[in-house]
């Protein structure tokens, strides 16, 4: 695909709004990052699985005069921790780099949120570009500035809201992703249809065999609105005030099977999946959606190769005191993301403990 074809989208931030660039071959086009360094120095961090795929085709793309550093670290959800942090600081002042340098993030949603928050609080704040190479990375956590890392405790619970100054999606890189990968991205596309756009979800359901095929056109126009949505509600809501908290649909669940189970051993978007069915569940049970949404919400979920339900080895008191931890809850109130209809979602404080204690005490477990 030529540049003719590659699509730009802005998050308006005022004096903080940035591109998000979408095309084929992005990472290997010269010049495409030039824009958006602050200074001549460059660090690059990646991961030992993208490493040997794509970190030489962006170096390579970097302006000649620049003063280009790599970090790889290790691959995967257990690795999104202070110590991995630290080891990029500790490169950062190794090399002697200063407020005017730019750190690029290579990778998925861990390497991005790992890289964003050093970003954040190096020197008190440098710049840093997101070049995202997972689904569940270019149609979500590329997107809006949320960074940190995850405590044993919960998810992502140290952080801090640092925007990027550019997001390169370079939808080739999908090429790569196994298909469970895939399938936990496709939750947050999913997600996006569920809290804001009913015809999208539509389209998805008519589309989901190709987006799994990873047709380039049908990739590249969910990842494009995607994005839309995302980008819409963060200008409205940078910092989860209001209405940014609708993008957590199932999150509150899924961080708590994610915490429960140990990161890494189920997705994030897979945790998500089950957990977008337990809100819509609950919401149904509430009488905000029918049964008849509740069923097509389940089916599309499960057409994306998403888990339906919780892990067996999970009981009330393990998601309620995971749950307790959420960021979104309020004076220990528990909030929810719930539906009142397909396309619209709702932030909730007032679930009846004793709703929530029934769907937790017979929701189906997965074996």
């Amino acid at each position: 695909m030529t540049s003719h074809a590659q699509r730009t989208l802005d998050v308006s931030l005022g004096e903080r709004s940035y591109p998000i660039h979408i095309g084929r071959g992005l990472i290997g086009e010269p010049g495409v990052l030039a824009p958006y360094l602050a200074g001549r120095q460059v660090m690059v961090v990646t991961n030992d699985t993208i490493a040997p795929l794509y970190l030489d085709t962006l170096v390579a793309a970097l302006p000649a005069e620049c003063e280009v550093r790599t970090l790889v670290l290790p691959d995967g959800e257990m690795y999104k921790n202070l110590e991995q942090v630290e080891r990029i600081w500790d490169a950062l002042l190794g090399a002697g780099f200063n407020r005017r340098c730019t750190l690029v993030a290579l990778g998925g949603g861990v390497i991005g949120d790992m890289v964003g928050f050093a970003a954040a609080a190096y020197q008190r704040g440098v710049a840093f570009i997101q070049v995202p190479t997972t689904l569940l990375s270019q149609v979500d956590s590329s997107v809006g500035g949320k960074t940190g890392v995850n405590h044993p405790l919960g998810k992502n619970m140290i952080g801090a809201f640092h925007q990027p100054k550019a997001v390169l999606i370079d939808t080739d890189t999908l090429a790569t992703l196994p298909a469970r990968e895939l399938s936990a991205g496709l939750a947050e596309v999913i997600k996006y249809g569920l809290i804001r756009d009913v015809a999208f979800l539509g389209w998805l359901e008519a589309n989901m065999a190709a987006l799994r095929r990873i047709d380039a056109e049908m990739v590249s126009e969910a990842i494009a609105v995607s994005c839309q949505i995302k980008a819409d509600i963060v200008a409205e809501d940078e910092t989860e005030q209001g209405v940014r908290a609708l993008l957590n649909l199932g999150h509150t669940f899924g961080h708590a099977i994610e915490a429960h189970q140990g990161y890494g051993h189920w997705l994030h978007g897979e945790a998500v999946g089950a957990g977008m069915v337990m809100a819509a569940t609950l919401s149904c049970e509430l009488g905000m959606i029918d049964a008849a949404m509740l069923a097509r919400a389940k089916a599309v979920i499960e057409s994306a190769g998403l888990p339906l339900a919780a892990p067996s080895n999970m009981g009330r008191e393990d998601f309620l005191d995971r749950m307790r931890l959420d960021k979104k809850n309020i004076d220990a109130r528990l909030r929810l993301i719930l539906l009142r209809a397909l396309g619209e979602a709702v932030i909730s404080d007032e679930t009846p403990p004793e709703t929530l204690d029934t769907l937790l005490d017979a929701y189906p477990r997965r074996a």
